[in-house]
């Protein structure tokens, strides 16, 4: 069944997808900049994947816990990277609000309780992004089917949309820009430039009539203003750099069913990381993936099954296609050498669609070299429960980033070493 083409995306909008955007106050999301000096050491990468409806429980979480347990159903196309990823029980933020609070799972923050925190929602894979800064030509890449799931936010609280083109994604790795596209963009970062002449003006003059609490957070946001323009002078070089040679063939835009589009982005992503085009990419599935083209129902209406049969036969289907395709990611990473520098993050921030429940989610985490523990089983009681935030945290120690908190974690994930 054919799907109808991609819509345009503008290049705004476009751009935000791959992690470059500018919200004020918070500017620190803004990452693009001139190559930094090659690492003595291999560089760590994190890949981050969403699924709106998660998956079905009953299909998802094995039985038995350690090392030697048998796989689910569900996770059965992972068979061949077994002892390369670690499946999570009894993990999740806490947060209640069925498909309103899908959007947690990478931040544990949802958006309208977000005033509360210093970061807003951002999610790890901005925080990732920030610390890689102007290291690679993308700081973050988010890719997505159709609309995507709102998974990624910066610091300011503002998603980034995702890349929703294969042939885009290709284009933003491998085309060079024409000369008068590139003069454009110079344009634009000097536009940018002199629009945060105008802001520090306007905030010293400002200064005078703040009593101290509010002068400390000028002092941020200056030194916000400050750390984007120098972003901005070193992304203007980026302009010049030459982009690698694609050792693919060109991916073409054209009308593809979207679960053809799916691998192609495994593909891509596996090459963005491989040519150091960005070291953070993230890849979300919708609630309206189209589900028709596996001839079954629709995914929505499929996740409420209500436990019959014939409906959860369906869904299965959908999720092992899904699930195989992400050992297809698995599987490039291996053959780029790329699995023991990059972790993987796969899951959702629901944790049973039928109920609209946002408890137990589905986690798993792979590759990073680490000594993975096949099924972990947290703690279920509500007194001992470990948040996922925690898991967040220690992975982002593990990417290199020094933090002591991150949403709502407690401490670091002290049930399995990361890192």
């Amino acid at each position: 069944m054919k799907t109808s083409s991609t819509p345009v995306m503008d290049r705004r909008h476009f751009l935000r997808g791959l992690g470059v955007s500018l919200a004020l106050p918070a500017f620190e999301s803004l990452n693009v900049g001139f190559a930094a000096a090659a690492p003595a050491a291999t560089p760590r990468r994190l890949i981050c994947i969403g699924n709106h409806l998660g998956f079905w429980p009953g299909g998802f979480f094995p039985t038995a816990e350690g090392r030697d347990y048998a796989l689910s159903q569900t996770l059965a196309p992972l068979e061949a990277h077994r002892s390369d990823f670690t499946v999570f029980s009894h993990l999740d933020h806490g947060a209640k609000g069925g498909h309103g609070a899908v959007h947690t799972f990478l931040s544990g923050v949802k958006k309208d309780e977000s005033a509360g925190f210093p970061e807003k929602n951002i999610t790890i894979d901005q925080v990732a992004a920030e610390h890689v800064g102007s290291g690679t030509r993308y700081p973050s890449i988010t890719a997505a089917i159709g609309e995507g799931t709102d998974m990624c936010w910066n610091r300011a609280g503002v998603h980034l949309p995702p890349v929703n083109s294969p042939a885009r994604l290709f284009e933003a790795l491998f085309v060079e820009a024409e000369a008068g596209e590139k003069a454009s963009e110079r344009t634009r970062l000097s536009n940018r430039a002199s629009v945060l002449d105008a802001l520090r003006e306007s905030a010293k003059l400002m200064a005078g009539n703040l009593d101290a609490s509010d002068r400390s957070k000028l002092d941020q946001y200056l030194t916000s203003v400050r750390d984007v323009e120098r972003r901005l002078q070193m992304s203007d070089a980026w302009l010049d750099k030459p982009k690698p040679k694609s050792p693919i063939k060109a991916v073409e835009d054209e009308e593809r069913m979207q679960i053809e589009e799916i691998p192609l982005f495994m593909d891509l992503m596996t090459l963005a990381l491989q040519t150091d085009s960005t070291r953070v990419a993230t890849f979300e599935v919708p609630l309206g993936f189209h589900t028709q083209d596996l001839d079954v129902g629709s995914y929505h209406g499929l996740s409420h099954h209500s436990k019959q049969a014939g409906l959860l036969t369906q869904l299965q289907i959908v999720e092992k296609y899904l699930i195989t395709q992400f050992a297809h990611l698995l599987g490039k990473l291996k053959e780029a050498g790329l699995m023991d520098s990059t972790l993987v993050v796969i899951g959702s921030g629901m944790g049973n669609g039928s109920t609209h429940s946002n408890r137990d989610l589905p986690v798993i985490l792979a590759g990073g070299g680490l000594k993975h523990q096949g099924h972990l089983m947290c703690p279920a009681d509500d007194h001992k429960r470990v948040p996922l935030s925690n898991l967040w945290l220690s992975t982002l120690q593990w990417f290199g980033v020094e933090r002591e908190r991150f949403g709502r974690s407690t401490g670091t994930f002290t049930p399995m070493k990361i890192g």
